[in-house]
């Protein structure tokens, strides 16, 4: 008998092993070459429409790069961010955690949907969970950014609810137990988090989001003491007291129009905007890795690539638990 249990013992321990390192089913069929007979000019094609967008405004970096993000981590990289709520239905769009998602994102995804299925070798044939990931990286590149291979083959989600939205997006209040746990969760490591915390490299902020950090931190330190000083008086200049919370500035004060590891030198010297930013180099769990990739960009690109393509992997819908949408604004 004792034999038996522990012959069941170790049985158990192996098949528990071989839980943990099965990847994701639904992730494992994605593939870059996933539209090679189906719609092989995909990627052009994207990149056509991103680069026209990208010439009219930069704001279609941050805004598609946010949208990516904020996809994926409620129901999975499907598109269901892109939904618009409808008389029945209050979609993920409208929850007050994706209200400040520009409209630029949006637009570069239904203009490139709209460029693929005027091709008739490509109509119907291309999600819009997989041109979100194509235009994403396309965007990052052309802020200067690393080109890296995009994993095709998801499919876009059935639902896209508000309510669904509530606890699933890293708050700027976050400590660094809060981020590591939310990233945890989506199957992401620390390293992958710091890395994907650099898209505050491009973009821009409300001021409504950090005005705590310099205004009413606590009562004895009305002022963040983890903010530089200057800093903190140049955010007071650019949004005081009072100031209408819509009024945005930019992430990175010093390169905010380029995707590089100076996110991570502004970290060094105080000027994260962020609580969820700064934190990353307070806490001295996390900090020796903000000290290297500010002094290694190539080792920063390489990391970013990585933990961007194992976020694309969250969630993925294929076979019967998801479609490709007609309109990518409107479930079929």
């Amino acid at each position: 008998m004792g034999r038996l249990n522990l012959l069941m013992a170790v049985l158990l321990s192996i098949f528990s092993v071989s839980i943990v390192l099965m990847p994701d089913l639904a992730a494992a069929q994605l593939r870059t070459n996933y539209y090679a007979n189906t719609c092989p000019n995909v990627e052009s094609i994207v990149r056509n429409v991103v680069n026209q967008k990208f010439k009219q405004t930069f704001v279609t970096v941050p805004a598609v790069l946010r949208m990516f993000f904020h996809d994926c981590f409620v129901e999975g990289c499907d598109a269901s961010v892109i939904v618009s709520s409808t008389p029945g239905n209050k979609a993920e769009k409208d929850h007050p955690d994706n209200l400040s998602l520009a409209g630029d994102g949006f637009d570069t995804v239904i203009k490139a949907k709209a460029a693929i299925d005027s091709n008739s070798r490509c109509r119907n044939k291309v999600s819009c969970a997989d041109i979100l990931a194509l235009a994403t990286r396309d965007v990052i590149q052309l802020s200067g950014g690393p080109w890296y291979p995009v994993e095709l083959g998801r499919l876009d989600g059935f639902t896209s609810k508000a309510s669904h939205v509530e606890g699933k997006l890293p708050k700027p209040t976050f400590n660094l137990n809060q981020l590591n746990s939310m990233f945890a969760s989506h199957g992401l490591s620390q390293a992958d988090m710091i890395a994907l915390s650099a898209a505050h490299s491009v973009g821009f902020s409300h001021c409504d989001k950090f005005s705590n950090r310099i205004y009413n931190f606590s009562p004895r330190n009305p002022v963040d003491p983890t903010l530089n000083k200057q800093y903190a008086a140049q955010l007071q200049g650019m949004c005081p007291r009072n100031v209408d919370p819509i009024i945005a500035i930019n992430m990175d004060p010093k390169t905010p129009r380029t995707f590089d590891n100076n996110y991570f030198k502004n970290l060094q010297q105080g000027m994260g905007l962020f609580t969820s930013d700064q934190v990353l180099y307070t806490d001295r769990r996390s900090k020796g890795t903000v000290d290297f990739w500010a002094s290694n960009s190539k080792s920063f690109q390489n990391a970013f690539v990585t933990a961007m393509t194992k976020l694309g992997r969250v969630g993925v819908k294929t076979g019967r638990n998801g479609n490709i949408r007609f309109d990518c604004g409107r479930l079929n």
